[in-house]
């Protein structure tokens, strides 16, 4: 396996309940390495081009809206397979469906409030990282 990146953000009920260590500890254990980190606050505008793909579903507003309702943390992830390993690590969508010990499981409040994104595929992941960060940004 090659070694590639994957896109994770902290949404905003970790980063309100000061999960950020916690989570980030879960991702190294995993074996994945943070080469980038920033936190922020997402504009509406970086919401909506971010969450494009869901524009059409009756959720995408609430979806932004959770988003930019606080801050979040944005993060470049590499590892051996890191896309597969960090979807792993942040466990299903539905918290009550998650596996034990993955992020979700432990930390997700609901579907909606579940803590993390994590990209699905590597092209998405690559769309996903330059939306947020420079390449002097991503330090390996």
């Amino acid at each position: 396996m090659a070694v590639q990146r994957t896109f994770s953000i902290l949404k905003p009920d970790a980063t309100e309940r000061n999960l950020t260590g916690a989570i980030n500890a879960l991702i190294e254990k995993a074996g994945l390495r943070i080469v980038a980190q920033k936190r922020i606050r997402m504009t509406r505008e970086q919401a909506e081009t971010f969450y494009a793909v869901h524009k059409e579903r009756p959720f995408f507003g609430e979806l932004v809206d959770f988003m930019i309702s606080g801050p979040v943390v944005v993060q470049v992830l590499e590892g051996e397979n890191a896309v597969l390993k960090y979807r792993d690590v942040m466990g299903a969508t539905d918290p009550s469906k998650a596996a034990d010990g993955t992020i979700r499981k432990l930390h997700a409040k609901s579907i909606g409030e579940n803590s993390v994104h994590g990209s699905d595929a590597p092209e998405t992941a690559a769309i996903e990282i330059a939306q947020f960060f420079s390449g002097n940004e991503i330090v390996g």
